[in-house]
């Protein structure tokens, strides 16, 4: 059985590569990229394969049985993107579809829930068996709340008190192999997050008690976190879209208990402060 990944050169992607390749032999995995030069020392067979371009997809998925659909990176593209891959995907007989999309896509205020909904709408059109992984937020999405917040002595948000249940790139890339090597997924959606949710003021204070330095959670009005995040350098698109997304926060649109990440992967999610002891020990 050949399995074919999208985004390969992605962060995700390259993890779900890695730990495939524990699973099941190399010369079945099959890394498909817009570049395939950055594939190149990944030990696997690599084809390119281009979200813009169509004509470059039907090749690049000739024999392939199953599809791990990581969805594009670029805002405001997806939707038309992960068509272009879901009509190649018919015309070369794929037999089955797993796609990467976001926690509550269907119920979330988060505004890049709109594209993964058109992207499960279309899914589930095309007659093709799938399943529908909904990540949650990265725990490494605070990465850089660390440093900023060992130099300012605040953890910065507009989260209020909602609670975040993130896990790591790599508990989610675990999820993808256990689904990818499993039986009986086939027409499911999983709702994916951590196992122990946490709050922009845990945040502080774990990067408090690892660090010996007093740091504090400062939340803000959307506008004037936004424009925070600009005067830090962010673009100011960029800067806005994080705002909103902690307004999100505030309303539990990141909150999800049902552990069935925990569950797929056979073992509890990364917790918040491995994650941290991480960050910390990079920036040392």
């Amino acid at each position: 059985m050949k399995i074919a990944i999208t985004g390969s050169t992605g962060q995700l992607g390259q993890l779900i590569i890695s730990r495939l390749k524990d699973k099941i032999p190399s010369g079945n995995i099959i890394a498909l990229a817009r570049s395939p030069e950055k594939a190149k020392d990944f030990g696997v067979e690599v084809r390119e394969a281009d979200y813009d371009k169509p004509e470059t997809l039907k090749p690049a998925f000739d024999g392939v049985d199953t599809l791990l659909m990581i969805s594009a990176s670029e805002v405001g593209k997806r939707a038309r993107q992960h068509a272009n891959v879901i009509e190649a995907a018919k015309d070369a007989d794929i037999k089955w579809i797993v796609y990467t999309s976001l926690l509550h896509a269907d119920s979330t205020s988060i505004n890049l829930g709109e594209e993964h909904v058109i992207t499960e709408k279309a899914l589930k059109e095309t007659g093709i068996p799938f399943t529908i992984l909904r990540n949650g937020w990265y725990t490494e999405n605070y990465a850089a709340s660390v440093p900023m917040a060992l130099e300012s002595g605040a953890v910065i948000g507009s989260a209020e008190d909602g609670k975040i249940s993130a896990a790591t790139r790599a508990d989610y890339a675990d999820a993808a192999v256990a689904v990818l090597t499993g039986d009986g997924h086939e027409g499911k959606t999983y709702e994916l997050a951590g196992d122990d949710a946490f709050t922009l003021e845990d945040l502080a204070d774990e990067i408090s008690r690892q660090s010996g330095k007093s740091i504090t959670y400062k939340n803000m009005p959307e506008k004037k976190y936004a424009a925070a995040l600009a005067d830090a350098g962010l673009p100011e698109a960029y800067a806005k879209q994080i705002a909103s997304w902690d307004v999100s926060t505030a309303k539990g649109d990141l909150f999800n208990d049902s552990r069935q990440l925990s569950k797929l992967i056979g073992r509890p999610t990364t917790p918040l402060s491995d994650t941290v002891a991480v960050i910390l020990e990079e920036g040392s």
